[in-house]
């Protein structure tokens, strides 16, 4: 588990009736306290947010099903809080954590989160969404395991590693929040962090991993960072991939891996080489001059420095694009449940809906703003849920300012509060379109979506005929590259507000982000949960009674 310093225990809770016996999956329960610390990770000192004193935060080591309670105490000077990469929240966007669907923690107070991770396995992460916050840290990994009568489609390894690697800035998040609310853009990163630490080549690193000659391991990749893409590879080993945010995949070898900003992959390295030291590299891409990092991987007994001398990474965004091409839907494997993961045809399902999202830039005011088909988001005192909860949503923003088609200028920017409605159960298909010169990437809550088409140019109806409609990886974030689109499709069987947002921090603070709006016209638990007895109430909702709730 590592040096996780937290109250964790689990428990079953059952309610017997004279005919049935009510069973809850297990609690695993957790106090964390977001406290500031002065550190260098890059050698420059500077103010970083700590969770249980631990930078990075600590693991969430839970099982499919699992019931999650983290209590957040917020020690900051300013409002907090956590979001949950790739946690679906099902029927409970109340816990999502993002300013859309959430109170922030006032300083000085506590916030109970408490979730399911309900039919998921996989690799995700958590990480701050108020501020700038993300720019100090405040994030940390989730692993999110199969129950033990569910196969896997891999022996056990021997052991698990979180890496969670991701550009970074030696200017402190409150310096960087000034320069984008003055209007400008920021600068190309400093460095990159593998685990909070920059490592060098100069045999100076303390081993961060340790392998046995002739087993297998597990680690699982996030890129956490702000601005660019990130390749992981290991000197001297080749990684087989074994899982992509949730699904299992089929399992190809790679030399090296692209890691967009907020995806998450899982690879089995065997320690099959001679007992050294090695290094695992982790480099930006797409960038003028790569930026690279070290980790160093010892095998166990062994006493030399790892070879100065690392593997190259690739180069252009060609060779990504065919990585992504590569990457499969294991068919006859089983994920949370035991129905093999083929077992569910998408391809076959009719389109409901086509919404087609253009990015762009431009100034408003003389300030830069980012856009979605003309429409750059901006927060609300009061989040968007709670206001369409207590009926008050004409009072704090407009639906559907943002059209299903992009207008004809991009450029042309309008901020408000960016939320559009969607139909309960629709079969969607989501374009991404990039007409810029740098890579986008994309998250969706609430969801796994189906990546079926990454292409160069501007898409067109007849480009469906090259989609992946047999085994197209189920994810949550997907890349765009410059100058192409990207298509995905999903179920909106989720019943919630739920943010659509680039994962590229500058861009979704200055407003690349919308929320989509799935209500269940039955208004049933069956659907979408009750709002928390506890949920912190803010802005023109505050001192409001509670509307009637549902019901079975």
């Amino acid at each position: 588990m590592g040096r996780i310093n937290l109250v964790l225990f689990s428990l079953i809770l059952c309610v017997s009736t004279f005919v049935t016996v009510h069973c809850e999956d297990p609690y695993l329960f957790f106090t964390w306290n977001v406290t500031y610390a002065t550190l260098s990770p890059l050698g420059v000192p500077q103010q970083v947010i700590l969770i249980n004193g631990q930078f990075p935060g600590p693991r969430i080591n839970c099982t499919s099903n699992n019931n999650i309670v983290v209590n957040v105490f917020n020690n900051l000077n300013e409002p907090f809080l956590l979001t949950w990469n790739g946690i679906q929240q099902r029927k409970n966007s109340w816990q999502e954590g993002t300013l859309g669907t959430t109170c922030p923690i006032p300083p000085g107070k506590n916030f109970t989160y408490h979730f399911q991770v309900k039919d998921q396995i996989g690799s995700f992460f958590y990480h701050a969404t108020t501020a700038w916050h993300h720019a100090a840290g405040a994030y940390g990994p989730i692993r999110v395991h199969s129950r033990d009568l569910i196969p896997v489609p891999f022996d056990r390894p021997e052991d698990e590693y979180d890496v969670l690697v991701g550009d970074w800035y030696t200017k402190g998040h409150s310096t960087l929040k000034k320069l984008l609310d003055s209007g400008r853009t920021l600068a190309r990163a400093d460095g990159v962090l593998i685990n909070g630490k920059a490592g060098s080549t100069k045999g100076e690193n303390e081993p961060m991993f340790t392998m046995i000659p002739g087993k297998t391991y597990r680690y699982r990749f996030c890129n956490v960072g702000m601005k660019n893409s990130i390749n992981v590879r290991i000197q001297g080993h080749t990684m087989k991939l074994v899982e992509i945010e949730g699904s299992h995949t089929v399992q190809n070898v790679y030399d090296s891996l692209d890691v967009h900003l907020g995806q998450c992959y899982s690879v089995l390295v065997t320690a099959n080489q001679e007992p050294n030291a090695y290094y695992l590299v982790a480099s930006t891409r797409f960038t003028k001059t790569a930026l690279t990092s070290t980790a160093t991987i010892s095998y166990s007994g062994s006493t030399g420095p790892a070879s100065p001398e690392l593997p190259e990474g690739p180069v252009g965004w060609s060779w990504s694009l065919n990585q992504f091409k590569s990457f499969r839907w294991n068919l006859t494997a089983s994920a949370a449940r035991p129905n093999p993961q083929g077992s569910y045809h998408y391809g076959q399902i009719n389109i409901t809906r086509t919404i087609k999202l253009v990015n762009s830039a431009g100034k408003v005011d003389g300030k830069l703003r980012y856009a979605i088909n003309g429409i750059s988001h901006v927060n609300t005192e009061t989040p968007l849920k709670l206001a369409e909860y207590f009926g008050v949503a004409g009072k704090v923003f407009k639906y559907d300012l943002l059209k299903d088609e992009p207008p004809t200028d991009t450029k042309q920017i309008t901020i408000a509060p960016n939320v559009i409605n969607a139909t309960f159960r629709n079969f969607v298909e989501i374009i991404f379109e990039n007409h810029e010169k740098s890579v986008q990437s994309w998250h969706l809550a609430g969801y796994a979506f189906f990546a079926v088409a990454i292409e160069p140019g501007k898409w067109t109806p007849d480009k469906r005929k090259n989609y992946n409609l047999l085994d197209a990886i189920s994810r949550n974030t997907i890349q765009v590259y410059p100058k192409s689109w990207a298509a995905i499709m999903t179920t909106l069987d989720n019943a919630g507000m739920w943010i659509l947002r680039s994962m590229i921090s500058e861009r979704q603070y200055l407003g690349q982000q919308l929320y989509i709006s799935v209500l269940s016209p039955a208004r049933s638990l069956q659907d979408e949960y009750n709002i928390p007895d506890d949920d912190l109430l803010c802005g023109i909702v505050k001192d409001q009674p509670m509307p009637e709730p549902y019901t079975a």
